[in-house]
C-alpha cells in the first residue's frame, strides 16, 4: 500500500498517514491547512512524503 505521510521536522514525529487510494495530494494539502495548521502557524517545517508499505 502507498501512503502520504505528514511529518513535522521540528517535532520529529509523524502527524498522520493517509492512504493514496482515498486521499490524493490535493486532499492531503487541504488537511494540512485545517488539521495540522497549528504546526505551520508555530513556524514548524511540515513535509509530505511518500511511504510504501508491503
Amino acid at each position: 500500500m502507498e501512503f502520504n505521510e505528514v511529518y513535522c521536522s521540528n517535532c520529529k514525529r509523524v502527524l498522520g498517514q493517509y492512504n493514496v487510494k482515498f486521499y490524493n495530494d490535493e486532499k492531503v494539502k487541504e488537511l494540512l491547512n485545517t488539521t495540522h495548521s497549528s504546526h505551520i502557524r508555530n513556524g514548524h517545517q511540515v513535509n509530505i512524503r511518500k511511504l510504501v508499505k508491503d
